[in-house]
């Protein structure tokens, strides 16, 4: 009965204001990765990616360069021919080297439509057991859009679900595609969720579902958050039904703060959310697998039409590559990069065309790294 006393609807009231710290809370990630020095080097994989991945990967670099983080790269590109070992274009040899650091980031990676290789994205997750992924979305002070302070965080479980891979055709004209939730991966990405929340002094996990129509594959997610929210008296608990979530963090999306879900509806969740602080330009996010391993990663697409244009928006692997920060330890640094890219947007001089400026990749660079 306990449970249920804690468990309440979506109510239209907006969650109590917190601290002011909540825009940098939100990029503490794991209870695992032990404190880095701020002086001790530490090896980190980097993947630039396809496009523009390139040039805002370069954008890290001088930003870390100018701050003086502690990093040295170990570059790994995406292969031009399929390896049999991961059956994509990620070579076997670039995962490997994620495994021995145990941190990296990676810019966005080209995935064909409806044919050819493997999803380079869905390899990466599975292969590295990247279990959960978590997207902050926070208003930009200075970038202007429908809703005021949003503050929100996504936590998707990123290796099952619709995502298995498990599609065969049955007869001609019909296909078939398993829909896989297991009891562990369940488990384990709800008590992440609980545990981010405590951490980071968040209120309240909602566990985004569709149980009333899949009622196994669902309600075991669900049933599995339960459990999990047994153990966190002081947070409170709800389950909302995914297209009634998407209506209310339309209407108001301070109703949220941590939400947790399947694959498929985080996917189309924190893609949402992103809309609501200004888009994927604008949004980080990380990838967070067993002991400590992480991943951080720009969501955004490889923007083929204007790479090498000095055009790219480096935001979001700068954001990212701050979660990467926070995760090892080293917290003062991501604040001044944090805090530096927050004022170079609110300044406003040195936007780049997504954000409504005239200002090129360097110059947005530039402006950060003076901003430091």
């Amino acid at each position: 009965m306990a449970f249920f006393r804690r468990t309440r609807t979506l109510l239209p009231t907006a969650i109590r204001a917190r601290d002011s710290q909540s825009s940098i809370r939100p990029y503490l990630l794991s209870r695992h990765f032990g404190s880095a020095s701020n002086d001790s080097i530490v090896r980190a994989t980097l993947f630039p990616g396809d496009g523009i991945g390139p040039e805002i990967a370069d954008s890290v670099k001088q930003v870390f360069k100018a701050v003086g983080v502690p990093i040295e790269w170990e570059e790994h590109h995406v292969g031009t021919s399929v390896d049999p070992r991961t059956s994509s274009f990620v070579t076997y040899d670039s995962m490997e080297s994620v495994r021995k650091n145990g941190i990296g980031l990676k810019g966005p990676m080209t995935t064909p439509i409806g044919k050819g290789h493997k999803s380079l994205n869905l390899t990466l997750r599975k292969e590295l057991g990247l279990y959960a992924n978590v997207r902050p979305c926070l208003s930009i002070p200075g970038y202007k859009t429908r809703y005021d302070n949003v503050n929100l965080v996504t936590i998707r479980e990123n290796t099952e679900g619709e995502y298995s891979g498990l599609e065969h055709q049955v007869v001609k004209g019909v296909v078939e595609s398993l829909k896989i939730i297991t009891r562990q991966a369940s488990l384990r990405v709800a008590d992440y969720a609980f545990h981010y929340a405590k951490t980071n002094g968040r209120q309240r996990v909602s566990a985004i579902h569709k149980a009333n129509i899949m009622k196994k594959t669902d309600g075991l997610f669900l049933q599995c958050c339960r459990e999990v929210a047994e153990k966190y008296p002081d947070i409170v608990y709800e389950e909302v039904i995914i297209d009634n979530c998407c209506m209310m963090l339309v209407k108001n999306p301070s109703l949220f703060d941590v939400l947790v879900m399947p694959n498929l509806y985080g996917d189309i969740i924190s893609d949402l959310c992103a809309g609501l602080i200004g888009g994927l330009g604008l949004t980080p996010s990380c990838n967070i697998g067993d002991n400590g391993l992480a991943l951080a990663e720009a969501v955004h697409g490889t923007a083929p039409d204007i790479a090498g244009k000095n055009k790219a928006n480096p935001t979001a692997l700068l954001l990212s590559s701050v979660m990467m920060l926070r995760h090892l330890g080293m917290g003062e640094k991501a604040d001044r990069i944090h805090k530096a890219i927050m004022k170079t947007i609110e300044e406003g001089k040195f936007l780049t065309g997504d954000l409504g400026g005239k200002a090129s990749t360097s110059d947005y660079t530039k402006a950060v790294c003076e901003n430091l």
